[in-house]
């Protein structure tokens, strides 16, 4: 059953699939109803979960679940992951591909492939308080206090030291 992103708890499970591009808001608008419908059909072992996708900063797709009601069970994820396929090819954009990392930079969303991380520490480009979107946040709450967060508040931390 699908539920407006801003109406899950705070304790709802997250799942970040990062854009390897800013999405435009013609493609935003595409997929909104293909984001809807998706949450509304989702299901774990036949029974409904309330659920809701939403995109943050043009950048990042972001689906929710209310563990509270039904926990997702390894078909529903492999369900969800096979969407988020469908999306990237009707975008011609990349979800699933995890070696870029998102930082706010200028008040954009910059991505780092992660063998570049160290140099651009090493040369001033990033600092600790750079702000790091992290993807592997998995609590709705987080997300929203901490989506983006200072780098070095992350895992990230070990390269500031």
């Amino acid at each position: 059953m699908y539920v407006p992103f801003d109406q899950l708890p705070a304790s709802a499970r997250v799942w970040i699939y990062q854009a390897s591009r800013p999405l435009t808001e013609a493609e935003e608008a595409r997929i909104q109803p293909l984001l809807s419908r998706f949450a509304e059909e989702w299901t774990s072992h036949g029974r409904t979960l309330q659920a809701s996708a939403e995109v943050l900063h043009h950048q990042f797709l972001v689906v929710g679940l209310d563990e509270a009601v039904a926990d997702a069970s390894g078909c529903s994820i492999d369900a969800s992951v096979r969407f988020v396929r469908e999306l990237e090819q009707l975008l011609d954009i990349s979800l699933l591909e995890k070696s870029q990392l998102a930082f706010l930079v200028d008040e954009q969303v910059r991505l780092l492939d992660r063998r570049q991380l160290k140099e651009a520490v090493e040369a001033g480009q990033l600092t600790s308080t750079t702000p790091y979107f992290d993807a592997t946040v998995s609590r709705k709450d987080t997300l929203k206090s901490a989506f983006p967060a200072p780098a070095g508040t992350t895992w990230l931390s070990r390269y500031f030291g």
